[in-house]
Formats: C-alpha cells, structure tokens, sequence
C-alpha cells in the first residue's frame, strides 16, 4: 500500500554485538563470564545527512553499530547523543548520498480504533510491515526491572523483537510513533512512543549537540505538536538572536529553504553549522506581519568568559536542555544551569554549593543559559546587587543563599 512504499526508504535495520552478563543461578553474588550476543533493531533516518533515531536499548553496549538501507547498502554507525530515561538515541552514518527522511505526523489526534502500520527488522526478517489498530492510549508500561515508559500507545499491529526503534505508520505513511517494547507472554500486544514525545526527545539530543559548535540565546515556548511555525518564549539580552532582531513572540516559519515546522526541524537545520555563518530567517510577528531577518551563529561560552564566572564566582556552568530540564525538575523555574565544578575557597564553596546543584537564579533573573549569567555580572550596577542573591535546586529542593563578592569596579 502507499503507506509502506513511502516510509519504507527511509526505514533502516540494525544489527550489532553486545557484551551481556548472566549472574550464576547459584549465586547471586557470582557472575558467569561475559558473552557476546547479537543484537537487532531498526532505525529511522531523520536528517538526510544520515542522522538516525532509533532506540536506546538498540544501541547501548554495541560495539559495532551496522546500518542496513532499504537499497541493500550498509554503513557503520556512530552514537551521537542518546537518553536513557526516554529509550532514545540518534546515531550517524555518513552516506554518500542525501537520504530519504521519514514523513513526521502528530500524535496528539491519534484515536482508539485508528488504524497504523509497524515496520522494521522483525526477528531478522528486514523491513517487515504488519498492520492494525490503535488499542489504546497513554499506557504506563513496566517492561524491566531498570525500563518504566509512560504515556505509550498499545497497538495489535504485530511488534516483534527488531522491530525496536521502527515507525508506527498512519494511513497516510506518516510516523505517529517509534515502536519500543511487547508485552512478554501475551499476543497482539506491543507499545510505541508517540511521535510528538519523540520529536521533542530528538530535539533536545541534537540541541545538545549544536550547543558544543554554536550559540543563539532564544528558548522556545513548549509546542502543542499541531501548529506550524516555532514560537520563541525569551531571548537573551546581546545574545546573537537578539542582535538579528528576535523577539518574544515571534514564530520562525522558516531557516533558509527550510520550512520550521517544529523544533527538530529547528535543531535539524542547525547540524554541522560554525560560528559566524548566517541563517536567513522568515518570522511572523504577533500582529501579523511577516519579516526576513539575519541570525550570525555566535560560538558557545568561550573561555574568556567561562573563566570571568570562574574568577568571580567559582562556578563552571553547563546548559540544560529545557526539555530535560522539565522533565527532570518539578519546579516553577524555566530551566537551570548545572554546576560542573566548584572553586575551592571561592564565594560559591563558601556558599556550600557542589557539583550537581542546578544554578537557576541570581538576582532577580532566571539563570537559564550561560548568557544570562554573563549579563548579570557584566552589568554596570552590578556592585549594586552585592551580596549577590542566588537560587539552586538540589535534589528537587530550592535553596538559596548569598556570594559575597568584592566590590570592585574590575567586576563590571
């Protein structure tokens, strides 16, 4: 059917070697020898440049990660960013030609009765397609004592092992989800990740890796997975957003020929770009007007600056994602930097702070990037502010306390 045909290039399978480690039945304290098993599971190329997204658990401990396309050609892959707590991973094959991405959908209009398509390399048996139903909705699922998903959708179209990491199909060969887990002992039972939980799972793995090469200084409002466009919450003061023109509220339609649907598609048109290069971007403005704008990519947190929040405070900072950061944090806060390292003897050892506490105030600003800490302590009234006022969070708790800092006219 159509459906399959314009999916299945874009499908891959996935086979490789990991070192497993069975515990002795006579001892629980023993282990037997590790062994090498093989392993399977499938893929979907999200990025025509060979990005992949498939399953953590596909992927974890392989040596060897080989690619198989849809054409017969094989690649090996590298693992480029993965997140354990959603069972996701995108790795990286570098293909001599530009791939064929997968059709992105919605979950969120999904229904009890819809009917979907599996593929992938079930049981070995490469680019199989099985079809059913959508069974049910939002199922919190135990698969192993360490893997617990929330929030899954439980189709009868038939899920087999290697088929991990493949798109669950709508009619119309759009991925609504990635297939993830059976229900051991049962048939006609599988579970898959909604698709919206994985574009925003995606994102957050490729912005990880675009924050190690460029910087923009924007955080995006939460998207509802419907909507076209990408709706920018907050942009950093002197950040390189700010200096194109950005501006809370606008929606970016667009990064060159590149329509933005979402923030993968955002993160995506990111890939592989270097400080200083431009990004023609079309916005809508909240009353409606539609403007073009230039972004020049700044590069991240160099250390000039990194050693300015070191020298004064003793603090290294690392971004966290906003999406890792919600997830991870029942809080009020936006988001957080975490504390990488502390200086022995500085104002923030003094405080009692360590390594793990998440910087998510100073001031009266919100710490959500490196940039807003830059702005704060590079403030002309920054001796105003001393003893300088700052929030963390440990262990889901806020506290705060006061860095006493010299005044010093160098501090500005």
């Amino acid at each position: 059917m159509a459906a399959i045909r314009i999916a299945r290039p874009a499908v891959v399978n996935i086979r490789g070697e990991k070192t497993v480690v069975t515990t002795s039945a006579t001892s629980a304290s023993r282990s037997d020898a590790s062994r090498r098993v093989n392993g399977m599971g499938t893929g979907v190329v999200i990025d025509q440049r060979g990005y992949i997204i498939t399953n953590h658990h596909v992927v974890d401990g392989v040596r060897e990660i080989e690619v198989n396309l849809y054409d017969g050609s094989r690649y090996v892959a590298t693992l480029i960013a993965r997140d354990a707590e959603t069972d996701l991973a995108i790795i990286k094959i570098e293909a001599d030609r530009p791939l064929q991405t997968i059709r992105i959908g919605t979950s969120s209009d999904l229904m009890a009765g819809e009917s979907v398509i599996a593929l992938g390399n079930a049981y070995g048996y490469e680019h199989t397609a099985t079809r059913g139903i959508v069974s049910a909705l939002h199922r919190a699922v135990q698969v192993s004592d360490s893997q617990f998903y929330e929030d899954l959708i439980q189709t009868d179209a038939s899920i087999n092992p290697g088929n991990s990491g493949g798109p669950l199909l709508n009619i119309n060969g759009e991925m609504v989800g990635v297939n993830v887990a059976v229900r051991a002992g049962a048939q006609g039972i599988g579970f898959a990740i909604p698709v919206d939980r994985v574009v925003q799972a995606a994102a957050r793995l490729l912005s990880q890796i675009n924050q190690k090469s460029i910087l923009l200084g924007l955080r995006f409002a939460p998207s509802n997975g419907v909507s076209s466009g990408l709706s920018v919450a907050e942009v950093f003061p002197e950040s390189p957003a700010a200096k194109a023109g950005l501006q809370p509220g606008d929606t970016i339609l667009s990064i060159g020929e590149t329509t933005i649907a979402n923030e993968l598609d955002f993160q995506r048109s990111l890939l592989e770009r270097r400080p200083g290069e431009s990004l023609e971007i079309a916005v809508l403005r909240p009353g409606g007007s539609k403007e073009g704008l230039t972004l020049v990519l700044g590069g991240p947190a160099g250390d000039e600056n990194s050693d300015r929040i070191w020298e004064l405070v003793g603090l290294r900072l690392q971004p966290i994602p906003t999406g890792e950061f919600q997830a991870k944090f029942n809080t009020r806060y936006r988001g957080g930097l975490l504390i990488t390292e502390v200086r022995p003897g500085g104002p923030a050892a003094a405080q009692g702070l360590r390594p793990g506490d998440v910087l998510v105030g100073m001031h009266l600003w919100e710490t959500v990037s490196v940039e807003n800490v830059q702005y704060i302590i590079q403030r002309p009234d920054f001796d105003s502010f001393l003893p300088l006022k700052f929030f963390i969070l440990r262990d889901n708790e806020t506290f705060y306390g006061y860095f006493a800092i010299a005044r010093a006219s160098g501090n500005r």
